[in-house]
């Protein structure tokens, strides 16, 4: 069975893909922000930020492998 957010990702468009890679990362930022000046309650959070940042950064390199192969088939 696959996991049900990788498989929501794959219905994504690129440009949907690189706006979520962008709030994910400003997430990011703004959690390591909060976690530095001790305002951060949930730490677990910044785990699971990396994660779907991850997620997100392979699921794109998958499509640009995919692309690639492609085009190596048909020159």
């Amino acid at each position: 069975m696959l996991n049900t957010k990788a498989q929501a990702l794959r219905e994504l468009t690129d440009a949907e893909l690189f706006d979520r890679i962008d709030t994910a990362k400003q997430e990011s930022f703004n959690l390591r922000f909060q976690h530095v000046t001790g305002q951060l309650d949930n730490t677990a959070r910044l785990k699971e930020v990396r994660r779907d940042v991850a997620r997100l950064l392979t699921e794109l390199r998958e499509r640009e492998i995919a692309a690639a192969e492609a085009l190596e088939e048909n020159p």
